[in-house]
């Protein structure tokens, strides 16, 4: 499988369109195939719609981490699951990388080391394998780096895996349980009957269901507005790339003030640049520049800011916020958010990640990427139902931590849409909180 996907992937999934379904999940990320797989499982017959490629977006083009460590508290107990289900999938599918690698943040410096003993503070209930070293104990971890950091966060129990190995086959072993996966077949609009959600119209006909979700990434705005529903959700782009062949220095995955690494199963490393992300601004970006301040405030150099999105992207200037359910849609007009990389980051990388690691010698990219992360302003998703719209469970604004947890977020979603108790507390994510006037509290900066 080469990464990350895109629009020129072949199609694995394209059965045909049922008229009816005991479940419709839009968008086939990792939490779309996660809650679909999740509701095949409880016995129901589910339908997982993806308007381009299973993994297209940014379920394919993230670092790789399965982490606990440096998450929001309320997500912490939902990672602990998800990293449960992570090693029973791969005994069912293998093949998708799993590595008991541990995470590493490296402080440059004492308040660095003092922001991680904050957080440790926090989670100390939860009883995690995180502990903090020492600059000494840094230089037996990492004993090739020519850099000096003052300490780390490090929690050996967290994992790595490889995306663009990992979503497709949890989605061909839903296939096999009893999920219907159609790619390159958008959802135009939802199906409401009496103001409830009684099913979705694609661009193949309608699909009748008392039971939808959302799980469309940073495309999730752009859907819930055409209904009237709005959210402050803005996406972001990162860059991404990967080194040819290395000898392994570390087999950490581990993020400083320069850079992110990861080692991958090939024997390359995925590399990114630390808290660097680019805001396209658009009609949204507008809307939400308020709600996201504080946000921005905290990290005002971790922004760059572009003027404008290419063509077709959800919150471009041109891009259609009303349609009508029989004419082409802004989702099939961009099966896939492929953004270029940004090359001088890419260019940089390669040099950091040599400084970093001497050894190494020349540091060659074969490949490079980004992918538009869905966020939002307190830095931590929405799960929920959706009063205005009855019967559409809502999972999106994963703020780039979604490939590690979306198993349990996965779970989680599916049994929203049954009904069920979640098993965890939501307060932290509820839809509401961006329109009862609740104080926002940003999730970790670390």
């Amino acid at each position: 499988m080469a990464f990350p996907i895109n629009d020129q992937s072949p199609i694995e999934h394209n059965a045909e369109l049922p008229s009816e379904a005991d479940a419709v999940v839009i968008g086939g990320g990792i939490i779309g195939v996660m809650t679909a797989w999740e509701l095949a499982k409880a016995g129901l017959k589910p339908v997982l719609l993806e308007k381009g490629r299973v993994a297209g977006e940014q379920s394919s083009r993230n670092w790789g981490w399965v982490r606990a460590q440096g998450r929001d508290l309320a997500e912490i107990p939902i990672m602990l699951e998800a990293q449960a289900m992570w090693r029973e999938i791969d005994k069912r599918v293998g093949g998708v990388g799993l590595t008991q690698s541990g995470t590493l943040y490296l402080g440059r410096d004492d308040q660095a080391v003092e922001g991680f003993q904050g957080w440790l503070d926090q989670v100390a209930p939860h009883n995690l394998s995180s502990r903090i070293l020492s600059a000494h104990e840094l230089m037996d971890q990492l004993p090739q780096a020519n850099a000096r950091w003052a300490g780390a966060l490090y929690t050996p129990t967290d994992f790595r895996a490889e995306p663009w190995r990992a979503v497709p086959k949890f989605a061909s072993a839903a296939v096999a349980d009893g999920v219907t996966i159609i790619e390159n077949c958008a959802v135009r609009a939802l199906d409401l009957v009496g103001g409830a959600v009684s099913g979705v119209i694609t661009e193949r006909g309608r699909i009748a269901s008392k039971r939808v979700a959302l799980a469309g990434g940073s495309w999730s705005s752009l859907l819930l507005r055409r209904h009237g529903v709005s959210i402050p959700q803005l996406s972001v782009r990162a860059t991404v790339a990967a080194s040819g062949a290395l000898p392994e220095i570390t087999s950490n995955n581990a993020v400083d003030d320069r850079l992110a690494w990861r080692r991958r199963a090939d024997g390359g490393y995925t590399l990114a640049p630390s808290g660097f992300h680019e805001l396209f601004v658009g009609p949204d970006a507008f809307r939400a520049f308020a709600r996201f301040m504080p946000q921005l405030l905290q990290d005002p150099l971790g922004t760059r800011y572009l003027p404008a999105a290419p063509r077709g992207f959800p919150d471009a200037w041109g891009t259609g916020r009303r349609w009508a359910e029989d004419s082409v849609s802004p989702f099939e007009k961009m099966r896939i958010l492929n953004p270029a990389p940004n090359r001088a980051k890419v260019r940089k990388l390669a040099r950091d990640f040599a400084d970093t690691f001497p050894s190494l010698g020349p540091v060659h990219i074969k490949e490079a990427w980004a992918g538009m992360i869905d966020v939002m302003p307190d830095v931590v998703p929405i799960v929920d139902t959706c009063d205005a719209l009855p019967n559409l469970t809502i999972c999106t604004g994963m703020c780039g931590h979604g490939f590690g947890i979306g198993p349990a977020f996965g779970r989680i979603t599916a049994k929203l849409m049954q009904g069920h108790d979640a098993g965890h507390d939501l307060s932290r994510f509820r839809l509401g909180r961006f329109s009862d006037r609740s104080t926002l509290v940003l999730g970790p900066n670390l």
